[in-house]
């Protein structure tokens, strides 16, 4: 008695119509196949299977309408029991690889006999893979490639992320604190605190914080660094204030607050990174206003260094405007520095803000600051970061200000 063979139904999609025909008069030859619609470009594909539901769609890598990766997600999306396999004239690794990611089971070279071509839609049907003999080797080798560079990648962010974790457990964030200035008199306004790295390798703050915003640490490690620099706050001459670093991300996390500790928040500034993107300033100015209420004060960070800075500055309205170092950095000799830092004077005075010139490392950028009307300033040639002196009684001063008698504040 005969036995009924269960037919596998066969969506064809390519935009080359001789190319149809010819893939059609194929599977017409073959008893258990059966062929439920021909499509010419992606978008027509992901609408005939979603209409047939087949068992498996033979489609042109190369096709329009964003091509047979496209199709590929879009059908699999929706009609998750029907196999794809793609089929090209092109046999470049990069093009099968992006169809098997897609979600292919299979892929072919135009050109090879019909048999295979047959059997390999059989062998999709059962969820089988198939490859053309002509790129099956060169699949292989890429694959196994991309396969050694996720492992050294896997690798490396695990390593990160051990080396991230140890500081964060040994508390190994030792803080430095720059002196802050009034340009005009000598006399130290603040200290902005800065973090330093007591573990290996050895390299800048900057680059520890950026490997641990990478393997998702960065609000942890500037919380630390936080913590570590407001227990510092009683050692500071009272009239100063302190000044902390943190990314709007961290300015925005419920723990920011509690890491400042139970201080005078009147003399506190926020400095908020101007190279930090973010997401939502409405969040972020409600987040620092309750800070505000009770006396801190925001400072934009590294203006004039880009884009972001100003648009901080026009939706934030901090109290204080920092100039990046790259803009006071020889501004005695750049006509084009000195303008910008001006632009900047009148527009912090229009709306109510302080300027700070970050990075003084020359006398000549000293004096052209102070003729631009640059109140406050720091910088090396002023004063390096330093521990902060263990006996809070003891002055605490300016060093090197050209032509005025550099005061102390005790």
């Amino acid at each position: 008695m005969a036995t009924d063979v269960q037919r596998v139904r066969v969506l064809v999609a390519d935009d080359d119509g001789e190319i149809r025909q010819a893939l059609a008069g194929l599977i017409a030859t073959e008893q258990t196949l059966d062929l439920v619609a021909q499509a010419r470009d992606a978008d027509e594909a992901v609408e005939l299977a979603r209409r047939f539901r087949p068992d498996v769609a033979l489609l042109d890598v190369r096709m329009p309408g964003g091509g047979g990766p496209r199709a590929t997600r879009a059908i699999r999306a929706d009609c998750p029991r029907t196999q794809v396999l793609g089929l090209s004239a092109h046999d470049d690794r990069d093009a099968v690889l992006e169809m098997i990611q897609a979600g292919a089971v299979g892929y072919l070279v135009k050109g090879i006999p019909g048999d295979e071509l047959l059997t390999a839609i059989h062998r999709s049907a059962r969820g089988q893979t198939s490859l053309s003999a002509a790129i099956a080797d060169a699949v292989v080798s890429e694959l196994g490639s991309r396969l050694e560079d996720q492992e050294r990648n896997h690798a490396l962010h695990r390593q990160q992320l051990d080396r991230i974790r140890a500081v964060l457990l040994d508390n190994s964030i030792r803080t430095v604190f720059q002196p802050i200035a009034d340009l005009s008199t000598g006399q130290v306004m603040g200290f902005e605190a800065l973090a330093r790295f007591q573990t290996e390798p050895q390299r800048a703050p900057d680059v520890w914080f950026a490997e641990a915003q990478g393997v998702g640490l960065g609000t942890q490690l500037e919380l630390v660094a936080v913590r570590a620099a407001a227990k510092w706050f009683d050692h500071l001459p009272g009239s100063t204030y302190l000044s902390i670093n943190v990314s709007p991300t961290t300015a925005l996390s419920q723990h920011f607050e509690k890491a400042i500790g139970d201080v005078d928040l009147s003399r506190i500034v926020v400095e908020v990174t101007e190279h930090a993107p973010v997401g939502d300033y409405d969040a972020l100015a409600d987040a620092l206003r309750r800070l505000r209420s009770q006396g801190a004060r925001l400072a934009v960070d590294d203006a004039g260094s880009g884009f972001a800075s100003l648009r901080h500055i026009l939706r934030l309205a901090p109290d204080i405007i920092k100039l990046d170092r790259a803009l006071t950095e020889d501004i005695d000799q750049d006509e084009a520095r000195e303008a910008l830092a001006a632009a900047f004077i009148v527009f912090a005075e229009r709306i109510g803000s302080a300027v700070i010139a970050e990075g003084i490392e020359r006398e000549a950028e000293l004096l052209t600051l102070r003729s631009l009307g640059v109140p406050y300033g720091q910088g090396y040639f002023l004063a390096r970061p330093e521990p902060l002196p263990v006996d809070p009684g003891e002055i605490v001063r300016i060093l090197s200000v050209p032509g005025v008698q550099a005061s102390s504040s005790a």
